[in-house]
């Protein structure tokens, strides 16, 4: 049927696609070896991931920009990318939500609960229970450890990574994350009006300095990791305290390494193949959604995980 009679738009439907699950597998890799690293079972299915996450990105990506310079897009197309990313971020934004809600409930309810804390049975259980464990936040001990006396306080989440005293912020590492990750920020905002105004020498700038603070950033939480493991003690297994900081800003530098390198497709793309117009470049628009919204996750993080 002749779409110029009929008013329809032609709609380009792929081919059914594997990818999709080859990336969920290498996701897979990723975080179980992820929480191995952490856990010190080895780095092996670690860098398996990781390889595998950046191979299928960068060849799904080469797939769909390949259809796109075909000529395949057409301006209802485009508006469905546009929607899928939104939902795809807000999808991101629930996920994340998940965590903080269970940060909140231990610190609001749990914690206060344990120590004995109010008129309702759990309070009273807490007290009859573990009489000694303090309701302090992060805690010392568990409730359990709380039985055994003064021996069984470790090392560990009595050595938090907050800010304990102003003559330490020089060597803070979650105020170095938060100026390099708030400095891509602007910087790729930089990029995105340097590429608006068809100026491509500007717009490789600013973006090359963007991809090279994501990557500051995921070197300066591994320091971080470090630290936490070899001189605080500070790990998945030291109660509640370890558990919800590995896993809230665990995900998010995960997130923080995919940005990078959906930033980094960007700049070759640019670079290498002189992508990218004033008007057509919705592949940086959503990598730069993106990446404010890592930006904004940090900003929360370092209120409610750092500070307060």
């Amino acid at each position: 049927m002749n779409t110029e009679t009929t008013g329809h738009q032609k709609y380009y439907v792929p081919e059914s696609s594997s990818i999709p699950i080859v990336f969920a597998v290498a996701m897979l890799f990723f975080g179980v070896g992820a929480a191995d690293a952490v856990m010190g079972k080895g780095t092996t299915l670690f860098f398996v991931g990781v390889v595998a996450v950046v191979s299928t990105m960068a060849y799904w990506f080469s797939v769909v920009t390949r259809e796109s310079h075909a000529g395949l897009d057409t301006p209802q197309l485009n508006t469905s990318y546009v929607y899928g990313m939104a939902w795809f971020i807000f999808s991101e934004v629930m996920f994340f939500a998940a965590f903080f809600g269970a940060l909140f409930y231990i610190r609001t309810f749990s914690i206060p609960w344990l120590g004995g804390e109010g008129a309702t049975a759990k309070g009273m259980a807490g007290d009859l229970l573990w009489p000694d464990f303090e309701a302090t936040w992060p805690p010392m001990i568990t409730p359990e450890q709380s039985l055994l006396g003064d021996q069984a306080v470790t090392k560990g989440p009595g050595e938090s990574m907050y800010l304990h005293s102003i003559r330490n912020i020089a060597t803070w590492l979650p105020l170095y994350n938060t100026i390099v990750l708030l400095s891509s920020s602007a910087t790729v905002h930089f990029a995105h009006m340097a590429l608006k105004e068809n100026n491509r020498k500007r717009f490789n700038f600013w973006l090359g300095i963007t991809v090279s603070l994501a990557f500051i950033f995921v070197i300066l939480q591994a320091l971080e990791y470090y630290e936490a493991y070899s001189h605080l003690g500070l790990t998945l297994d030291t109660g509640v305290y370890g558990t919800t900081f590995f896993m809230l800003t665990g995900f998010h530098g995960m997130h923080v390494l995919i940005g990078g390198i959906f930033l980094a497709t960007q700049l070759v793309r640019s670079t290498g193949f002189n992508h990218f117009t004033d008007k057509e470049h919705f592949g940086f628009e959503a990598a730069s959604w993106y990446w404010h919204f890592v930006d904004v996750v940090w900003v929360c993080l370092f209120l409610f995980v750092y500070i307060l």
